[in-house]
């Protein structure tokens, strides 16, 4: 059998499982009450169970019970394999101990911004600093409260945004400076 595709999505839902037995539904929901909905994308359920179907045919996740209850659907509970345990740890070893190669929008929008008039990219820069100051302050906000009540491993990956976030702000704000001082030739 081929190597099961890695992808965050996946990831996420092994290490639910790895927890306890649970549903779709169930998954995705304590992706979003954890916040992990900031690194995993859940916004469409129908994600979760595209997931968990190719999951199941890499024999990485398995059936645990089907239920119905009176004028409710179907419901079917998973729970992860030894070989979704294997994978599971592989994916994350990889993931933590090897820088990917991504793709972000905005890299790509840098690469392109004289496309824009000066005036225009000057504009749209300091409409992206007062976002990210926003949410610069919303994840000071977020390990505030989690710290009172969650061990700090728990937060690593909201500490690694804020970081990511505080760097590009200061980044593009200089860029920004830089273009209004002329400090940038615009071509």
């Amino acid at each position: 059998m081929p190597t099961p595709r890695r992808s965050v999505l996946a990831l996420a839902v092994l290490s639910m499982l790895d927890e306890e037995p649970m549903h779709p539904y169930r998954m995705q929901q304590l992706i979003k009450e954890r916040h992990k909905d900031d690194v995993v994308n859940v916004s469409q359920r129908n994600s979760v169970y595209q997931t968990i179907e190719r999951l199941l045919r890499e024999d990485l996740i398995e059936v645990a019970t089907t239920e119905r209850r009176e004028n409710r659907p179907e419901r079917t509970t998973y729970r992860i394999t030894d070989a979704g345990r294997a994978i599971l740890r592989e994916w994350l070893y990889a993931m933590v101990s090897t820088p990917a190669r991504e793709y972000p929008e905005f890299p790509a929008a840098l690469a392109f911004l004289p496309n824009l008039g000066q005036a225009e990219a000057i504009e749209a820069l300091a409409a992206r600093a007062e976002r990210l100051a926003e949410r610069l302050a919303a994840l000071d906000g977020e390990l505030a409260d989690g710290g009172t009540f969650l061990p700090r491993i728990f937060l690593v990956e909201s500490e690694y945004q804020r970081e990511v976030v505080a760097s590009e702000l200061a980044y593009v704000r200089r860029l920004v400076d830089d273009l209004r001082t002329d400090r940038i030739a615009w071509p």
